[in-house]
């Protein structure tokens, strides 16, 4: 590799309050154009902001979580530009004061630990949204967003490949999901991403010239966007041009990133102090509140999952990404299921069954008390592994319990060794070729002789004992 890619990325986050950041109106996604303003969030004269609470508790419990230092003091500042949906003609934004600075996140590549620094955490309000429809001279203006409280979320450029920034942004995600502090849905703009990327030749301690790729709604899109941008870059340099420093847009319908508009210059947005609000002085009473309040985070679970459950590193990190489904294994271990086998049926058939019809844990008509009584069923030899799937089906779709299900259903497994011996006898008396075939060599009809013993039981046979059976009936014919 001649060159190599310095990428640093800010996040937004809108956090998860039922109200604005300096009004009451409601921060609900999907209502009424319009219909959730107010004099304050769309600037009529006169009016006053009033900080929310719980808005300025969302950024502190994401501070401490990802090891920044929570600023003793802390202030607002306008940032001053012109849009049609900034009604104000300024955004209430913090700047030199930001309520928390420094701190990192660790993500695991290719199996080794990588810590990403942040330089940031500020809160302020979002702006509206511009709808451009209609194909006609003019475009619409939906302020139902403006003064929903956000948190940007500032990366040091230590990130250096596409993968890299995929995984920093989801365990981002993770952490602010864990913490109850934003949803976390990228479909809805609660969570989106600026990218900022350069290339420059590897061994190089100098950045190359920066370019900004606008709004990244998806993880995918976040690596497929930095690897084109990426690959554009040295080809330019390759080809004997200079980077122009711009923003860019990315295209998901084609994969590529658009020139939106250059940065030659910098923004002059004219911070000052905002006039209307106090500075922020959080009591150490208060801080210490919200750092007792704050829960086991997915990095410290997934450790826990691999010491106390005694699972592989994989199942850990799988299991811990989100909270509902950690605690959903911890409720089926703790109903008596054995660990590992709760996580394979977990990141197997649930996983598949959830993903097909596009539902949450949250929402899986399997409770996890449920899975657990199936799994004993097949400890105590009840039912084999292959019925389990059947019983498992079952379940998913009417929500009965396992023993019910293989009482309605008769699919109870035959471990009567005189059955099965009859059944093994039937087979074998009609397979006169493939027992000559196996004896010569071809163990791999062993297969062959256990799917026909299993169609015959219906698939209920004991699984060991038609093995041993059939081993010693083979050996001996």
């Amino acid at each position: 590799m001649k060159y190599e890619a310095v990428i640093g990325l800010e996040v937004h986050a809108q956090m998860a309050t039922e109200t604005k950041i300096f009004c009451g109106c409601s921060t609900k996604f999907g209502s009424e154009p319009n219909s959730q303003t107010c004099p304050v969030c769309i600037g009529m004269p006169g009016v006053l902001p009033v900080l929310n609470k719980k808005a300025v508790e969302c950024a502190i419990k994401t501070g401490l979580a990802v090891h920044s230092n929570i600023s003793a003091y802390s202030r607002f500042a306008r940032k001053n530009y012109f849009y049609p949906d900034l009604p104000k003609g300024y955004q209430v934004s913090q700047y030199e004061l930001p309520i928390c600075e420094g701190g990192h996140i660790e993500i695991v590549i290719d199996g080794e630990v990588k810590k990403i620094g942040l330089t940031r955490i500020h809160m302020e309000e979002d702006a509206g949204k511009n709808i451009h429809e209609g194909g006609g001279p003019y475009s619409f203006v939906d302020l139902n967003r403006t003064g929903v409280p956000l948190m940007e979320i500032v990366s040091e450029p230590d990130i250096r490949t596409p993968a890299e920034a995929a995984a920093y942004m989801k365990k981002l995600r993770a952490i602010l999901r864990y913490l109850e502090v934003c949803d976390g849905n990228m479909e809805q703009g609660s969570l989106r991403c600026d990218a900022n990327v350069s290339v420059r030749p590897v061994g190089q301690k100098e950045f190359g010239v920066k370019v900004e790729l606008k709004n990244i709604n998806s993880f995918r899109f976040v690596e497929k966007a930095l690897e084109y941008e990426i690959k554009r870059q040295i080809k330019t340099l390759e080809d004997g041009g200079k980077i122009a420093q711009e923003t860019r847009l990315f295209d998901s319908s084609t994969g590529v990133t658009q020139s939106m508009r250059s940065k030659e210059e910098a923004h002059d947005y004219r911070y000052f102090p905002e006039p209307d609000l106090v500075p922020m002085v959080p009591s150490a009473g208060w801080l210490e509140e919200i750092r007792q309040s704050l829960i086991e985070l997915p990095d410290a679970k997934r450790e826990r999952f691999v010491s106390e459950y005694g699972l592989p590193e994989y199942d850990a990190e799988m299991l811990t990404t989100e909270k509902a489904v950690a605690s959903w294994f911890e409720e089926a271990v703790s109903a008596g299921g054995q660990a590992k086998a709760v996580s394979n049926w977990m990141m197997g058939e649930l996983t598949r069954m959830l993903n097909d019809e596009n539902r949450s844990i949250e929402n899986c008509p399997v409770k996890p008390e449920q899975l657990a009584g199936m799994l004993k069923l097949i400890d105590n030899g009840t039912i084999s592994g292959k019925i389990a799937k059947t019983v498992f089906e079952e379940m998913y779709k009417t929500g009965k319990e396992a023993a019910a299900v293989v009482k309605e259903k008769g699919l109870v497994q035959i471990s009567d060794e005189a059955a099965i011996e009859k059944a093994v006898d039937e087979v074998l008396a009609k397979s006169p070729n493939e027992i000559e075939r196996f004896k010569a060599g071809d163990e791999k009809l062993m297969g062959f002789f256990v799917g026909q013993v299993m169609k015959a039981t219906k698939g209920k046979a004991n699984p060991q004992m038609l093995n041993e059976l059939l081993k010693k009936k083979l050996q001996s014919s």
